[in-house]
């Protein structure tokens, strides 16, 4: 390895700097890692949501095919005992160390040495990150303070990238609401759109509480129609006379007001219930439509706080969406919201009598009661899609979520009171548009069907786990029972015929069928290129 100086750290901070999204800035670390330690390998593990599971996101020396899929459990290989003790852990002959744990799919058999480093921003664990070489090798002190130092760049870093990534697809989804808004005129409507800007508000801008203040032109008054508090419910306000206040003040003069602590400005209303709420620092903007001050959007702190330059235009941003989208909502008429009911409904019945033709086909030698049993599965698997599009009022669904509620219908369905099967979801959120989310859950429904009617038969417990992952090029399903196993030729089935359908056709993927003495994986793969909203 050359000589550790301080022209390695630079380097690398010149790479950090240069990238934005958090798969350009892990893609950067690791090559610019791998190159400035002179190693053969450098790849960096992800914590998931769940804080127990780490999951490979880049690498320069193992499999591609493993990225987004390979994972370890805290503790488990060096990498895991690098998380584990927050320490340095590094090992001349790897594999012969007792720590070491081959990851499946990941072709590492070919290293020698490897060095791993837990990755931490803000006292927190995030990550890990480790390097390898072919031959065998003896890491100096030196080397070792080189990747620690890395590490913590890089933490930093993915941090802000992983910032950066959710603040984009925030947005994304909130110009959206000037679409959704053409659907939009019954006030029940208005209502859950106006709470989802507030709750994306306050996650965006990790505040306290947002809310949303509407002008009622007949009365003179703002009246506060949603509001959110992450961690307790946020009692409902006195209509506010406009003028008055830090909200009627800019609602009259259609002007931003910055306040650093509204419990000691003498133009808010009532500092003594902001005290009461944990409330200090301000931000108001005011709702304009056509130079029109239709309302305000509000964001509160815990703490005093300076809101910087790039908060400011983020949340003036989710003003003018917002405004938008209440515009939109006044000025839609009847007949476009028949228009857009005729289209949804036109969608999942012919979805539905798709189904229904494959049923009539098939020559199983089913009753009518398994018939119609499996029928009922599959339509609440498409309305359950559509009931996370109504609570979320996107075009975009997360299928996690809806995956979430397939296993709950399905458990309640199909496990009998005898039988110990759990069913979990794991991994990332994946958004997709409604007809692909749609086609996924019916995927994801056969493939649990079958598991629970076929992989348990004389036994008492089990348990089915269905994975979701992505990379930068690919959606990745995995459904994985403990079960009996697939028989060596796999029969024909109505099921498989759908989720063989649906992945090829309507997902443009492929599916991959695993067989083990431990059970079943079922693989799908997606390429993100062809996830289209077709609606």
């Amino acid at each position: 390895m050359p000589p550790i100086g301080l022209s390695p750290l630079r380097e690398i901070a010149r790479a950090i700097s240069a990238a934005s999204d958090l798969d350009t800035t892990l893609d950067l670390i690791a090559h610019k890692t791998t190159e400035v330690m002179g190693v053969d390998s450098c790849t960096i593990y992800l914590l998931d949501p769940d804080q127990e599971t780490l999951r490979l996101r880049a690498s320069t020396g193992l499999a591609k095919r493993a990225v987004g899929r390979a994972t370890l459990h805290i503790g488990e290989g060096l990498t895991g005992d690098a998380v584990t003790h927050t320490q340095p852990v590094f090992a001349r002959e790897a594999q012969a160390d007792p720590r070491f744990k081959f990851v499946d799919e990941t072709d590492e058999k070919q290293f020698s040495s490897l060095l791993a480093v837990p990755m931490i921003s803000e006292g927190k664990t995030i990550g890990a990150m480790n390097v390898q070489t072919l031959s065998p090798h003896d890491f100096t002190e030196d080397e070792i303070e080189l990747l620690a130092l890395i590490g913590d760049l890089a933490a930093g870093a993915l941090n802000k990238a992983a910032l950066y990534d959710n603040l984009t697809r925030q947005l994304n989804e909130l110009t959206t609401l000037a679409r959704v808004s053409e659907a939009v005129t019954s006030p029940i409507y208005l209502n859950e759109m106006l709470d989802v800007v507030t709750k994306m508000a306050a996650q965006v801008m990790n505040a306290a509480v947002c809310s949303i203040f509407l002008l009622d032109e007949a009365s003179g008054k703002l009246e506060m129609r949603s509001a959110q508090r992450l961690d307790r419910a946020y009692a409902p306000r006195d209509p506010i006379p406009l003028g008055e206040g830090i909200s009627g003040r800019v609602a009259k003069t259609g002007k931003a007001i910055i306040v650093h602590d509204v419990r000691h400005d003498k133009r808010y209303i009532n500092p003594a219930l902001a005290k009461r709420e944990g409330l200090a620092s301000m931000l108001s903007v005011p709702l304009i439509v056509r130079e029109k001050v239709i309302g305000v959007l509000n964001c509160f702190t815990a703490e005093p706080r300076k809101f910087s330059k790039e908060q400011i235009a983020l949340f003036s941003t989710l003003a003018n969406q917002t405004a938008l989208a209440l515009e939109n909502a006044r000025l839609v008429t009847n007949a476009a919201v028949v228009r857009e009911m005729h289209h949804r409904i036109k969608n999942n019945l012919q979805t539905v009598a798709m189904l229904m033709r494959m049923q009539v086909s098939d020559d199983n030698g089913l009753t009518v009661k398994d018939v119609l049993h499996q029928s009922i599965n599959r339509i609440q698997s498409i309305a359950a899609v559509h009931e996370v599009l109504s609570e979320q009022g996107f075009r975009l669904v997360d299928v996690r979520d809806v995956i979430k509620r397939i296993a709950r219908m399905t458990a309640q369905n199909m496990i009998a009171p005898e039988k110990k099967i759990a069913i979990s979801v794991e991994g990332e959120a994946i958004v997709l548009p409604s007809r692909a989310a749609t086609s996924l859950a019916l995927v994801v429904n056969e493939l649990l069907q079958n598991a629970l009617e076929h992989a348990f038969v004389n036994r008492k417990r089990g348990t089915v786990t269905i994975t979701l992952t992505h990379n930068p090029r690919d959606y990745f399903v995995t459904v994985k029972d403990d079960g009996v196993g697939l028989p060596s030729k796999i029969p024909s089935s109505l099921g498989l015929e759908i989720v063989e359908t649906l992945v090829r056709d309507d997902l443009k993927g492929k599916i991959k069928f695993k067989r083990s003495k431990r059970g079943t994986q079922v693989d799908i793969v997606m390429p993100r290129k062809h996830i289209v909203d077709v609606d």
